[in-house]
């Protein structure tokens, strides 16, 4: 597979219209992501980015491109101070155990490591650094200790998000501090104020501004011109926007050449917040469901659409995986051959067929949905083929399962035949509400003989139910 014959378009935020993905080396590809501010476990929301990256990664792979990533961790912060205080634990306690359990809880949803997760604290000589360059160049200033960017040097403010300047000028969505020069600019350092980390520079103690935290550390492992920085919608005014503001005016270079946001995530139909009473970890989710569930509802949608965090969604997420991993499983179990047969031509030309259309829609910006619609159609074709086979000739058994493993793979869905990688505490739950409603349905029909028939049945295996005005109950009776 070589990259050149391949097109891949992305939508760049940045241009706000499709172009053609063409990176600045040939064969690789660097690319920046925001990781998290760790103060708190990570929610479904920041693991929809996550993983979203992550996805992007392994199709660039896929695709045959070397790919560089490198996402950070913000362990300095106004949030990660302010729950420290809380807490009555240091800053570095804090984003230390944070830290560890947002490893934690992306491992279990399968993605694979930054190739550099440079922590912010490790880094502020080189912070220190960038905002002396910017105020050498005219481009900050300093008031009592603190260092802000003045937005007004910076021609290109706004060509990110579309917001104007002379918009911001008037104070809107920005906190007006007297000190500053102009309502829009932002903070590159913070003068030490009591019970805070501080380090010490040019302008006194104290620490980096969260901007300044992001653009820095991916200029050291990426360069003053990468190509490509992703994150969520939320992050594009004011985070993203800083960042290039920041990054130009220093290097006098572009910065990120491709900017890819993911839409958001709501929870029943709502903005997820602490305030509503539906904030949800991705532990709280994985309560609900298998890693893998969570993961394969979270592309379910294409990225730069909204998706919706609910039970039935987990539902039909957790079916559609199960689908394609009994089809894949149905495969793996048949006795191999040396002969093929016109089944099997027919078999392998309707995987070429789908893993061409799986191509395709990872090339048209990453459309997840379409290539999953791909992937069922292997797993249709595979179908198929066993009701009617026996054997399968060993060749094309190979091809078909090294498809399917690769679309799997760009998915992140990790292939376990043994247990399917799916909650099966789930399969036993539903199959016995099935069995449930089948009894009711024959109460309905005053068949008491199949009716009991069936509740004497699920006895002996443990299952008691219980008829109740509500609707009838059920439960594993417990071994004594």
């Amino acid at each position: 597979m070589r990259v050149a014959d391949m097109v891949l378009m992305v939508y760049n935020t940045l241009g706000r219209k499709k172009e053609k993905f063409v990176p600045l080396r040939d064969g690789e590809v660097r690319m920046y992501v925001c990781g998290p501010t760790v103060y708190d476990y990570v929610h479904i929301g920041n693991a929809r980015a996550f993983v979203v990256a992550d996805v992007v990664r392994r199709y660039l792979e896929y695709k045959g491109f070397k790919v560089k990533l490198v996402s950070n961790v913000t362990d300095i912060d106004d949030k990660t101070i302010r729950r420290a205080n809380e807490t009555g634990v240091s800053v570095q306690q804090l984003s230390e155990f944070f830290t560890e359990a947002y490893l934690e809880d992306m491992a279990k949803l399968n993605l694979k490591r930054p190739d550099v997760m440079p922590r912010a604290t490790k880094h502020v000589p080189e912070m220190i650094e960038a905002v002396e360059t910017l105020v050498e160049k005219g481009y900050a200033y300093q008031v009592d200790g603190d260092v802000y960017f003045d937005v007004s040097k910076f021609k290109g403010y706004g060509k990110l998000s579309g917001n104007r300047t002379e918009a911001l000028q008037m104070g809107a969505r920005i906190e007006v501090d007297p000190r500053k020069r102009n309502p829009a600019d932002f903070v590159l350092w913070k003068s030490w104020k009591p019970g805070e980390p501080g380090w010490y520079s040019p302008w006194g103690k104290g620490r980096p501004g969260w901007h300044i935290e992001c653009s820095t550390m991916a200029v050291k492992y990426l360069g003053e011109t990468f190509d490509i920085h992703m994150g969520g919608k939320d992050l594009i005014f004011p985070h993203h926007e800083n960042e290039i503001a920041q990054a130009e005016a220093a290097t006098g270079k572009p910065f990120a050449r491709y900017w890819l946001h993911n839409e958001w995530l709501t929870v029943e139909g709502d903005k997820m917040s602490k305030s509503l009473g539906n904030f949800v970890t991705v532990r709280d989710a994985l309560k609900m469901c298998q890693p893998e569930v969570l993961r394969f509802f979270l592309i379910s949608a294409h990225y730069r659409s909204p998706i919706d965090f609910n039970k039935e969604n987990l539902r039909v997420a957790e079916g559609n995986l199960r689908r394609l991993l009994n089809a894949f499983e149905r495969l793996e179990g048949l006795p191999e051959r040396k002969v093929r047969c016109g089944d099997e031509e027919k078999l392998v030309s309707e995987v070429r067929e789908a893993k061409q259309r799986f191509k395709e829609a990872m090339d048209d910006d990453f459309n997840t949905p379409a290539a999953i619609s791909a992937a069922f159609s292997v797993a249709k074709a595979i179908n198929s083929y066993v009701e009617s086979n026996a054997e399968v000739e060993s060749s094309a058994k190979q091809e078909v399962a090294e498809t399917f493993r690769r679309f799997l793979d760009v998915f992140g869905v990790q292939l376990k035949p043994a247990e399917h990688g799916v909650d099966q505490a789930g399969l036993v739950k539903e199959l016995v509400d099935l069995i449930v409603d089948l009894r009711q349905e024959m109460r309905e029909r005053r068949d008491w003989k199949t009716a009991d028939r069936i509740r004497d049945e699920l006895r002996k295996l443990g299952i008691t139910i219980e008829d109740t005005a509500e609707g009838t109950r059920w439960k594993i009776r417990r071994p004594n």
